[in-house]
């Protein structure tokens, strides 16, 4: 999805920030906490990245927003042509877009108005509210902050490591995906997936696939806003083929294959290519964000049975 040129960015939605030096604690934030952030990419194995990172204990970090950084993001991001030339102002203009998307579609569709959370762009880790992360984790959402981290190398990982076409589309689609997490932690939808953490049917794997399927909304919805002062251009054929793509390359079956040559579908947290895919398009293609119930789903693979 291109911005059209004279699109104004805000970057006031979005900071950069370094992670403090981590000091370990008793109690706090522990375990439970942390199986709570949710992303578009390890699942899992994320958590075990940032469990293994913080020894599964609270920790108290002081998070530095970078002043010198958000005052550089300020000038480097200030119109639509820098969105569509720059990964980091790509980002700033999508958290634009999703936030003027949900904040008029969340209260007609459900009747709850829309928190805007923001979006952290950092480099190598940073601290949380739900701990300390690295980008080994992937980009994802920490409810206990309501906010999407995203590390924006991760865009190159997913292209040399998974094989994804990548581009601007795509990279648009994994933030979109974050804030659809952000949307059921509002609506209390996000905590099933730690009710029931695993497996081709869990309640991990609905919770992303819906994600997917928020993202896809926003997807179908972004250019028909002509007020905002983000403006962007419909999606073309190939923008959706290479989100398509993206969705296909960071199924837990074609990662497991990619990385241990076998899938075990037991330990799926995130679902099947074939079915990320689906469910991006089902919201892609209603528009109807009852299009997304995937806890009533009876055939994943179907997002219309």
């Amino acid at each position: 999805m291109a911005f059209k040129e004279n699109s104004r960015l805000d970057t006031s939605q979005v900071r950069r920030s370094s992670g403090g030096k981590g000091i370990a604690v008793g109690g706090g934030i522990g375990g439970a906490v942390l199986m709570l952030i949710v992303g578009v990419f390890f699942g899992q194995d994320g958590i075990d990245t940032l469990n293994q990172v913080t020894g599964g204990t609270g920790y108290s970090y002081d998070n530095v927003q970078s002043e010198d950084g958000n005052k550089q993001l300020e000038q480097d991001c200030q119109d639509g042509a820098d969105a569509n030339s720059n990964a980091t102002c790509n980002m700033v203009g999508t958290a634009n877009s999703l936030n003027a998307f949900w904040a008029d579609y969340l209260p007609q569709a459900t009747g709850v108005e829309y928190e805007m959370p923001m979006l952290d762009l950092f480099s190598g880790q940073t601290s949380t509210g739900c701990g300390h992360a690295t980008s080994a984790v992937g980009p994802f959402y920490c409810p206990a902050d309501q906010v999407a981290y995203v590390d924006t190398t991760f865009f190159n990982d997913m292209k040399t490591q998974l094989g994804a076409e990548g581009g601007q589309s795509a990279e648009q689609y994994v933030l979109a995906h974050e804030f659809g997490h952000h949307i059921q932690n509002q609506l209390g939808d996000l905590e099933y997936s730690q009710r029931d953490p695993q497996g081709k049917n869990s309640g991990a794997v609905r919770v992303e696939l819906q994600a997917d399927c928020y993202a896809g909304l926003w997807a179908r919805h972004a250019s028909d806003d002509t007020t905002s002062d983000v403006q962007v251009k419909p999606f073309t054929q190939d923008e959706v083929d290479r989100i398509v793509n993206a969705t296909e390359v960071i199924g837990d079956d074609h990662i497991q294959m990619t990385s241990r040559g076998t899938t075990d579908s037991s330990t799926y947290t995130h679902g099947t290519s074939a079915q990320r895919t689906a469910w991006f398009m089902s919201g892609y293609n209603s528009g109807d964000i009852n299009k997304c119930n995937t806890f009533e789903s009876r055939d994943l693979n179907n997002p219309a049975a």
